[in-house]
């Protein structure tokens, strides 16, 4: 079983030795960063599945870092921390994007607590695919049936067509990493079916074009993002 990753941005070096080492020492992997304009670069490279983030950071402090990784991923959990009391902050925490708002001085145990719901809740979240028919802007998609509806016209995709639209649906919003496409819907990813998947693509792209709302983006360097 895979260990919980965590991106870590906190200024104050002390403290973050100290969170770090003791969250690895209760299992986690921690990625750390000390400034806020390299959290979303980490964030892209790590893909963790919690964010905890300081709030006064130099370059970019946590808001503005939460806004920046909301831009890329609707669901990963993020935990604010942060020496301020105000109401408006702890709004502002929760408008760009936070589950939750944590007051130093914390103890150990409140974070742990506290990323253990946040994990939990999104795991409950998680829609899992229920019917044959899944709507897709203004298309209409048969999983069954393999058929892709646009108004009147109907699109008869292939199998992997099929399972490559299902999964970029399931992982909406989401960046997903080129290795992971491949593996699940190919079996490995060998250069080969790296080409492949270009050209499956492409053709996915032009059977969504009528739907300017729909998109596959590319995201260079690490796969894409489907975005609805």
């Amino acid at each position: 079983m895979s260990r919980i990753k965590i991106l870590y941005a906190e200024d104050e070096l002390f403290l973050g030795k100290i969170v770090k080492e003791t969250l690895e020492g209760r299992g986690f992997e921690v990625v750390m960063e000390t400034n806020g304009g390299a959290v979303l670069n980490a964030f892209k490279r790590e893909r963790p599945d919690i964010c905890v983030l300081d709030v006064m950071m130099p370059d970019r402090n946590g808001f503005e870092v939460a806004e920046d990784i909301r831009a890329i991923n609707d669901d990963v959990p993020i935990i604010f921390l942060t020496a301020k009391t105000q109401t408006e902050d702890l709004v502002r925490g929760f408008k760009t994007g936070g589950n939750d708002y944590i007051r130093k001085p914390f103890s150990m145990e409140e974070l742990i607590v506290r990323m253990e719901n946040a994990l939990r809740v999104k795991k409950d979240n998680t829609t899992p695919i229920t019917s044959d028919t899944i709507t897709i802007g203004k298309y209409i998609f048969h999983l069954n049936r393999q058929v892709l509806v646009y108004q009147a016209e109907e699109r008869k995709l292939s199998y992997r067509e099929s399972e490559l639209l299902k999964y970029l649906w399931q992982n909406r919003n989401n960046i997903i990493d080129r290795r992971d496409i491949l593996q699940v819907i190919w079996g490995n990813d060998s250069f080969f079916n790296s080409r492949n998947l270009d050209v499956y693509i492409t053709k996915l792209r032009s059977y969504l074009k009528a739907d300017e709302s729909v998109e596959i983006l590319t995201i260079k360097g690490v796969g894409y993002r489907f975005v609805m």
